[in-house]
């Protein structure tokens, strides 16, 4: 006699071999960036990278920090015998990024590689300052960039320029200031560092892809030396061009302007406590919900020509989102979210996030919360929480939901939702969708997903109703989504 999995897993055959399509392919893929357990804990990485392929990782971002790998970080003169322009010179220490790159090409995970710093103290144009996240030496850093390019090439095609140069915690000064006036000193740092390594890294890996600059979406208002910079005014200072968006080679560090060349721009959209579809109010931070924003500013800075697109001189740039999570209460009760909005919230992020066009990449950070360091405070915390898992390696409801998001856009006032969901690791599927109430599900539409694993679909909604989707696992078992309910006229949304 035929089980209730079976009888569902042939009927999701069947289904397959009907239906049409969803949708075009997106170009969305998803990934995972975690350096706490591919690098900084190394015997970890074996067991959860296979992990990452099976929950649907396409891709993964692993961070390559200029001072870990090069000698002498804490000197100010370069080691002697030290050839920082050979990649295989013996004083560099690559293991720690060779075992993570294997590891990733082996599953089937293409590695993006994040140059950036920390700096080795001799690597700063003032050394003698001991500072390693100060003034890097442009020239320097494109002579590691090269070497690390022309290490990996061929197992590496995409790579981004530094980390967050926004931050003080990644690139210093931030500002420049006199009188107590202060102006962006970051961004033309950032120009130089990019338009030296950008081609050096091409140079060492033919036919790759550098994006940059990597921001983090939220900063301050310029009042000192180090005071964070907001990401959409570090854009328009980057292309030297005005708050309107117009040509501007009269402020300092514009006189005899040269624009970076990148392939796409990498951007942090992290929303914070924020729901995704809540901006930023300074219209100079842009998370999540601000996209169009972060597009107007780089379309703006792009054609007053402060850019330049490598995959296309009029080629608009797609967006790369390497970065992007919620973290958690618990632990932390200062910038979490509860563990069920943790949940819901990325769902919903990834369904926004496909929405937007030029969107191709959404990286999830982390797979693992980074330890509590209760050094600092009971209530703040050294790292990030953002994790499917706690730190003592208990999933959250996340990590259940990762592999299959759904979520149901019942906008207010409307009678129609659109009902979006992805099947990971992303392949064709067969989707059962279901409606009902309490415990009672009935078939709703069966869909066949686009050969990314996304479908899409508009339903009438004129009552409170729960949604939820099935399909067939890997194993051969039936796997539910996450249920999702609205209702009409409020278009409240609640998940469990």
């Amino acid at each position: 006699m035929m089980g209730t999995s079976h009888l569902f897993v042939l009927t999701a055959l069947l289904a397959l071999l009907i239906a049409a399509p969803a949708r075009a392919a997106s170009g969305m893929q998803i990934g995972i960036a975690d350096d706490g357990v591919t690098q900084r804990t190394p015997e970890l990485a074996p067991e959860v990278v296979p992990e990452w392929k099976a929950a649907g990782v396409d891709v993964a971002r692993v961070l390559v920090v200029w001072s870990y790998v090069a000698p002498g970080a804490d000197r100010t003169v370069r080691p002697a015998g030290f050839d920082p322009s050979n990649p295989d010179d013996p004083q560099y220490n690559w293991a720690p990024v060779d075992q993570v790159v294997n590891l990733l090409t082996a599953q089937g995970i293409e590695p993006i590689l994040n140059l950036t710093g920390y700096i080795p103290f001799w690597g700063s144009l003032e050394p003698s300052l001991r500072r390693n996240r100060y003034k890097p030496d442009p020239k320097q850093f494109a002579v590691f960039a090269k070497a690390a390019a022309q290490r990996y090439a061929g197992r590496v095609n995409r790579f981004i320029v530094w980390n967050e140069p926004n931050l003080p915690d990644w690139l210093q000064p931030q500002n420049s200031c006199k009188g107590g006036h202060c102006t962006p000193y970051a961004p033309r740092l950032y120009r130089d560092i990019a338009r030296l390594a950008v081609p050096a890294i091409k140079e060492g890996a033919p036919g790759a892809q550098v994006f940059g600059p990597a921001l983090a979406p939220k900063g301050q208002s310029p009042t000192n030396i180090n005071t964070k910079t907001r990401p959409l005014a570090f854009l328009r200072s980057l292309g030297c061009v005005d708050s309107k968006l117009r040509k501007d080679r009269t402020s300092t560090g514009c006189k005899g302007f040269k624009p970076i060349t990148l392939d796409g721009i990498a951007y942090h959209p992290h929303s914070t406590t924020f729901a995704p579809d809540r901006g930023y109010t300074n219209r100079d931070d842009a998370d999540l919900a601000d996209g169009a924003r972060l597009l107007k500013t780089v379309d703006g800075v792009q054609k007053a020509g402060g850019l330049v697109n490598g995959a296309g001189a009029s080629k608009k740039f797609d967006i790369y989102y390497d970065e992007f999570g919620y973290q958690t209460n618990p632990p932390d009760a200062l910038l979490g979210v509860s563990l069920s909005q943790q949940s819901s919230w990325l769902q919903w992020s990834s369904y926004l996030a496909y929405r937007q066009p030029r969107v191709r990449m959404l990286i999830q950070y982390l797979w693992r919360d980074d330890p509590i360091n209760t050094r600092i405070s009971s209530d703040k915390y050294g790292g990030w929480q953002s994790g499917l898992y706690r730190f003592d390696g208990n999933a959250k409801p996340s990590r259940k939901s990762f592999p299959n998001p759904f979520w149901v856009d019942l906008p207010k006032g409307r009678r129609t939702a659109t009902v979006w969901g992805q099947v990971r690791p992303g392949s064709v599927a067969a989707v059962t969708v279901q409606k009902g109430s309490g415990s009672s599900f009935s078939t709703l539409k069966t869909v066949t997903t686009d050969d990314e694993g996304y479908f899409r679909f508009t339903t009438t909604v004129n009552r409170k109703t729960s949604f939820r989707y099935r399909y067939a696992g890997a194993d051969g078992h039936t796997v539910t989504s996450s249920t999702m309910t609205v209702t009409p006229a409020k278009a409240k949304a609640s998940r469990r």
